[in-house]
């Protein structure tokens, strides 16, 4: 049974420092990658991969391990963080789709807090930089024109994902000549304008995001990577699968469309090594940015960084390829913080969400959130003052999928295909012993229902309406 979380959370006695600025406003870098899941960081337990700098990251810094985004797919998850509310409160969730622009953003909130706000990297969110608040951009990559030639990924495969794609300034001149679509370098770019960004004198602190396009499809092996990892040797996921179970809502998806039913062993390990690959060619990258931060502030004392990604990414766990889906492979995101009076070495098991980054940074930087915003300020839990912030999360992903997650228990409703799930998540993390049949769970999964259905309705998600909360 699962018992009432809304008592109030111990407040520990020895708490850390109050993470005030050495000056009043740090300066606060989030690096974001793309599809990346939360167990491909070597010091939080992957013994597989190399991330030396993400790694550093860890150990200088607090990491949250029960991170998750509540809508698993890049455009609203990162409109979530971009605005601090959910998908149904910005727009960004079928059946509209119309981002809210009359909300205050992140970036505009910083802007009116004194800060100069630059952006690097992916642009998927409605408009430009500039119009929702970023004063200025370098290494901007965004929708561009298709090639006139296929293209092709590491593994033969035609290319399917950022197609035309292309670097261009914020009034939209396109550089087709650094290339189309994703190239084997391209974190490098991105690095190479987060530099120029961190080298810059200013009697203003500064708020850089930097986006990167790894791990995301379509795979392609970067620099001087090639030898390291090989299939023969690379471990499958403890959840690997031939096929999932039923359609899920997305089987016809392009993501799910990456490798052939019933998934083969060989093809997830061959996908895995470049996977690997380019995530270990981005903290690479990381490396430089975080050198070129050393020239500045050598001892982080008025610097932050924040790593996180906006989901992850099934790729052979549960028979799947894509990110469409409420297991924690992919709802789960890495999120690590670092700089000044941050605790080090520490982790917390805080449930979140990626939102949740709007009014943390918000804090951090001495600026007024406003009563839109949605999300959850994480620094009582940086500081040690709470364990939790929040009783349950929620996920949700179109007309598909809704998910609850309550202390150990996690509920998954599939209202298209008239299914459910129901893990124990400490006795199964992995995910693979369903229990939404079992006699013995069903007042567990009857209450986990009745919590998600109140929450989305209070949240406006029209699914569950007062009309048809009772169906």
């Amino acid at each position: 049974m699962i018992r009432n979380f809304w008592l109030p959370c111990i407040v520990v006695v020895q708490l850390v420092p109050l993470l005030q600025a050495a000056n009043p406003q740090p300066n606060i870098i989030l690096l974001i990658s793309d599809d990346q899941r939360s167990d491909t960081i070597a010091a939080l337990g992957n013994d597989t991969i190399q991330t030396p700098n993400l790694d550093s990251l860890v150990k200088l810094g607090t990491s949250f391990t029960r991170a998750t985004c509540g809508n698993p797919l890049c455009v609203p998850a990162r409109a979530e963080l971009l605005s601090g509310q959910t998908g149904f409160r910005n727009g960004v969730h079928p059946p509209n789709n119309k981002p809210d622009l009359t909300h205050t953003t992140l970036a505009q909130a910083l802007t009116n807090g004194g800060y100069n706000t630059y952006w690097v990297g992916k642009w998927m969110i409605a408009g430009r930089p500039s119009t929702r608040g970023f004063q200025e951009s370098l290494g901007l990559f965004a929708s561009g024109k298709r090639p006139a030639q296929p293209q092709y990924d590491a593994a033969g495969r035609v290319v399917t994902g950022y197609r035309g794609w292309m670097f261009q300034t914020d009034d939209r001149q396109l550089f087709p000549e650094q290339g189309v679509g994703l190239t084997p370098d391209i974190e490098s770019k991105f690095a190479d304008a987060a530099i120029e960004f961190i080298s810059r004198k200013s009697t203003k602190p500064y708020f850089l995001q930097v986006n990167f396009t790894a791990p995301h499809d379509p795979l392609l092996n970067p620099p001087d990577w090639d030898d390291t990892y090989t299939a023969k040797d690379m471990p499958l996921p403890e959840n690997f699968r031939a096929k999932h179970p039923f359609d899920h809502g997305n089987f016809s998806g392009r993501d799910e469309m990456l490798n052939p039913w019933p998934r083969k062993k060989k093809d997830i390990q061959r996908d895995l090594v470049t996977y690997y690959r380019v995530i270990s060619y981005m903290d690479q990258q990381i490396g430089r940015i975080l050198d070129a931060l050393k020239q500045t502030d050598p001892e982080l004392n008025n610097t932050i960084i924040i790593f996180t990604s906006d989901h992850g990414l099934a790729i052979g766990s549960h028979g799947l390829m894509g990110k469409q889906n409420m297991y924690e492979h992919t709802i789960g995101i890495p999120l690590l913080f670092t700089g000044v009076n941050i605790p080090r070495g520490e982790q917390r098991s805080a449930q979140c969400y990626l939102r949740d980054l709007y009014p943390t940074i918000c804090e951090l930087a001495d600026v007024e959130v406003l009563p839109a915003v949605e999300a959850t300020s994480l620094m009582p839990i940086l500081r040690n003052e709470l364990k939790e912030v929040y009783p349950f999360i929620i996920g949700y992903y179109h007309d598909q999928q809704r998910m609850i997650r309550m202390q150990n228990w996690k509920y998954i409703y599939y209202p298209k295909a008239n299914r459910e799930q129901l893990f124990h998540l400490s006795a199964d993390p992995h995910e693979m012993r369903d229990l939404s049949n079992s006699k013995r769970a069903t007042r567990v999964k009857e209450q986990l229902r009745e919590e998600m259905i109140v929450w989305l309705q209070n949240h406006g998600d029209s699914m569950f309406s007062a009309v048809n909360s009772d169906e």
